[in-house]
């Protein structure tokens, strides 16, 4: 009996024994922190075209965008700008050999041929393309491109309305040349004023021209004065630095003649440029398309091929009163406002221009086909062929609005 409970004892002892060792071991052993991994931050290069920084238009635009993902995203974002258009395929060469960038971004058509002539070259590198494409789906390319017949439809109805409110019923466009993205406005902005029409029982007549070029405003002041000597009310400015002219005719036919008619910009909110005269613009929003690009790296949701930004991804569409300020903002440090303007101020007239020239029964009409187009009811049409645009123009000039469309009707 003695034995056994002798036998007992040592068993408990030696259980204790072993217990206390594995607490001593684990309250004893040092504790070690595993090392963190530090994401290496992504980085990007925005390549400008040959204008680089301070154009007010696009280069300015994509480095909007690239800011707001630097602060929203955490990317580190580098901006270069070729010396010349000889510059361009050595420079997108030099980046994409030192592999340092995870995607370099490159604003405008300018960079479709240098792009051509090396994504394949590397194709552990990225690229995106923005508003041009190269024609080539590539794995390691995307191309961001507009809808901008969902823009120009929302200045066809405004440009009509507001031909009204200034003693006539004639709109115009002064357009750069007959080429794809001009075909998507010349059928939106027409679609617009046949849908103002249609809705108002307002007649509209509408004119288009293409002056063959981007780059000359003295030739766009001589076709816009011709467009104004037919009546119009105002000329949608889609020719670039062309339509520059545009605005000096404009402002020089009041002057002249003393009959109030208005210039509508585009791409970049441009009435800061002469903020009596420009009563809004329609925006291409470049800065959309470069974040869009950096947030596929960044969220690992890359997709090669074509993309489109229209109204529903907030791509297009028409600058509001913080669009004008910005972009006033943005002139006034360049030195660029004219003499006595502040932003404060061109937003002032702009905003009394909107408010005396664009009525409400406008609005409403401009809202009800945003909402048709944002929620998916009609989609437009992109023509492939010069054929194919010149016809669904003709249609739309009988009155045929669906003709435009690739869904949906407005019938």
């Amino acid at each position: 009996m003695l034995k056994a409970q002798i036998g007992k004892i040592v068993v408990i002892a030696i259980v204790l024994l072993i217990i206390g060792v594995a607490v001593g071991y684990f309250i004893l052993k040092p504790v070690t922190t595993p090392t963190p991994t530090v994401a290496k931050k992504v980085e990007v290069a925005v390549l400008f075209d040959v204008g680089g920084r301070g154009d007010l238009s696009f280069n300015d635009m994509a480095w909007l965008g690239a800011e707001r993902a630097s602060k929203e995203l955490g990317v580190e974002v580098s901006f270069l700008t070729p010396k010349s258009l000889a510059d361009m395929k050595p420079l997108l060469e030099q980046l994409s050999k030192s592999k340092k960038y995870d995607l370099l971004v490159l604003v405008g058509f300018l960079w479709t041929t240098p792009l051509n002539e090396t994504a394949d070259k590397f194709p552990d590198q990225k690229f995106a393309l923005i508003d041009a494409t190269t024609g080539i789906v590539r794995p390691n390319e995307v191309d961001i491109l507009f809808r901008e017949q969902e823009c120009a439809s929302l200045i066809g109805v405004i440009a009509s309305g507001m031909a009204y409110e200034l003693g006539g019923n004639t709109i115009a466009a002064l357009a750069g040349m007959d080429i794809p993205p001009l075909w998507k406005f010349h059928i939106g902005y027409l679609f617009g004023a046949k849908y103002f029409e249609a809705k108002t029982g307002k007649k509209v007549n509408f004119l288009w021209v293409y002056t063959g070029t981007f780059t000359d405003p003295a030739t766009g002041k001589q076709y816009t004065m011709q467009l104004l000597e037919q009546g119009a009310k105002g000329v949608y400015g889609l020719a670039g630095a062309t339509h520059l002219g545009t605005f000096e005719a404009v402002k020089a036919w009041e002057t002249e003649r003393g009959e109030k008619v208005s210039a509508i910009g585009q791409d970049a909110s441009q009435e800061w440029i002469d903020p009596y005269h420009i009563p809004l613009s329609g925006a291409k929003r470049v800065d959309v398309a470069v974040y869009t690009a950096i947030e596929m790296v960044v969220k690992g949701t890359w997709k090669e091929g074509i993309i489109t930004l229209g109204l529903k991804e907030g791509g297009v569409g028409i600058w509001d009163l913080d669009g004008v300020r910005w972009f006033a903002e943005q002139a006034a440090e360049a030195g660029r406002l004219a003499e006595g303007l502040t932003p404060d101020k061109a937003v002032e007239i702009v905003k009394g221009l909107r408010e005396k020239y664009i009525k409400s029964y406008v609005w409403d009409l401009v809202n009800e086909l945003k909402k048709m187009i944002v929620e998916g009811k009609i989609a437009f049409k992109t023509p492939m062929t010069h054929d194919e645009y010149v016809k669904i123009i003709e249609e739309l000039k009988k009155g045929n609005l669906d003709a435009a469309l690739a869904k949906g009707s407005v019938s």
